[in-house]
């Protein structure tokens, strides 16, 4: 057995026991990490140790970090009150606002973790508030990121037409861009139809002065702590309150004596100079980040001990609240992975496809490569090793170079609502008060949902017909 098939079938493994026994799998995945690399790729600590992901565990504990700081003085009440305003009280617009947010933040050129770093944890504390389902918002999150995420001027456009262009292929930046847009936005439509966005249209107007709810609902519209929203607790879509059941507002519950009517600009909750001071923070954080192109890990992790030794109060268990088990688990997850890139073993599943006579199929099966590796890696590092992998057959004038390109990239962009993606880490780290568990499970499912149907979607309507 080559030791490429050995490293698959012990992911396998791994996949198995953290399902049935319910370890951890970052630590399974560390565990090996060390087995596969040091028995069967014969690699060192160092070489085991190169795939660990620095940044991402910066920015998963920076980010984390800041944003639980701002829970516990207040801020993210006080935005998420601010958002509703902003839609005149209907919270079924959000998830819209929140899609448009970091599409239009990757569009401008934001790196797409940048920006799901930005929004997430903002979105989230608002599904939290008004028991909307956090599969929901997490995902409209990450597939607006992804809407904007290949304009001409983004960072992942630039890249993959730089390597189109390189490879001396035909390409459209316009018919990159819309591909991925389209794909997009159309899955955030099935997304807000099948995970309870027509009770949120049926529940109303929020008062967020008040809690209130006008419309159909007369309930009030509180924080709710249940770890879904809107369905019945099939299908990934979580077991909110009895409002997000029944199409009306969730429950109210107790609000600080800082939060009554009459706040600051109307919202119902009062700025204080912590409140102030987390705002000024997370709006340096997003100039640092897109105009300085600063690390937002470590930008995240200043600010918050800014805050920290500012008001030690509101921080004091905000290091508790960081996401330790997520942390973990992403990072013992991409280390393994790291492991598979150093031995050669996703090089040598994409050349096996890539010497494949049949060129139609040769392209699918490069689509899911794609999709697959990109559910644990970087999405464009995916695409720049499997687009010079399909040059060969798109030489021979079968496969249009424009679809085949456009079909990769939104296979390898739209898996990143996986848990083990950057996107999906940020996503499952920011949701406060859930089940993180059962969180986990929801997007694992769901990324494997897409996985597997994407991938033929986008080559039946990309490559198949010979655009390009």
């Amino acid at each position: 057995m080559s030791p490429e098939l050995i490293s698959i079938l012990v992911l396998v493994v791994v996949f198995v026991i953290a399902t049935t026994r319910s370890v951890n799998m970052g630590a399974l995945a560390f565990a090996a990490a060390f087995g596969v690399g040091t028995l069967v790729a014969d690699l060192d600590a160092d070489g085991i140790f190169a795939g660990f992901p620095g940044d991402l565990f910066v920015v998963l504990v920076g980010v984390t970090y800041l944003f639980a700081i701002a829970r516990a003085n207040g801020t993210t009440d006080w935005l998420v009150h601010a958002a509703v305003r902003l839609v005149r009280g209907r919270v079924a617009l959000i998830p819209w606002v929140m899609f448009a947010l970091t599409g239009a933040l990757t569009a401008i050129g934001a790196v797409s973790p940048a920006a799901v770093a930005i929004v997430a944890p903002i979105a989230l504390s608002f599904a939290t508030r008004y028991s909307i389902s956090p599969l929901l918002m997490g995902t409209m999150v990450v597939h607006g990121a992804q809407a904007g995420g290949f304009s001409p001027i983004s960072i992942y456009g630039s890249i993959v037409n730089g390597i189109v262009e390189r490879e001396k292929l035909p390409g459209s930046e316009i018919g990159l861009f819309l591909a991925s847009l389209v794909a997009n936005l159309l899955i955030a439509a099935v997304l807000f139809a099948v995970l309870g966005g027509r009770k949120l249209w049926a529940r109303g107007a929020v008062t967020p002065e008040d809690g209130g709810v006008t419309g159909r609902g007369t309930a009030s519209a509180g924080t709710g702590s249940s770890t879904g929203g809107s369905g019945n607790g099939t299908g990934g879509t979580g077991t909110g309150g009895a409002g997000a059941d029944t199409g009306t507002a969730p429950a109210a519950v107790a609000v600080r004596p800082e939060q009554e009517t009459g706040g600051a600009e109307g919202t119902g909750i009062r700025l204080n100079p912590a409140r102030i001071a987390t705002l000024v923070a997370l709006v340096a954080l997003v100039v640092a980040v897109l105009g300085f192109d600063l690390d937002a890990g470590l930008t995240a992790v200043t600010l918050a001990v800014v805050l920290s030794t500012a008001w030690p109060d509101d921080s004091r268990r905000a290091v508790q609240e960081i996401a330790w088990s997520t942390v973990l688990l992403i990072c013992g997850v991409l280390t393994y992975v790291g492991v598979l890139e150093e031995m050669g073993t996703i090089t040598w599943a994409g050349e096996g496809v890539g010497g494949i006579g049949v060129p139609l199929l040769a392209a699918v099966l490069l689509c899911y490569i794609g999709a697959i590796v990109s559910a644990f890696a970087s999405s464009v590092g995916i695409m720049g090793a499997l687009i010079p992998l399909a040059v060969p057959f798109l030489a021979q004038g079968e496969i249009g170079a424009v679809g085949m390109v456009a079909a990769l990239a939104v296979s390898a962009t739209v898996v990143d609502v996986s848990p083990f993606s950057t996107n999906g880490a940020l996503v499952l780290a920011a949701a406060p008060d859930v089940d993180r568990d059962r969180f986990f499970r929801q997007l694992m499912v769901y990324g494997g949902i897409v996985v597997a149907a994407v991938p033929v979607l986008a080559w039946l309507v990309l490559v198949v017909p010979g655009f390009g």
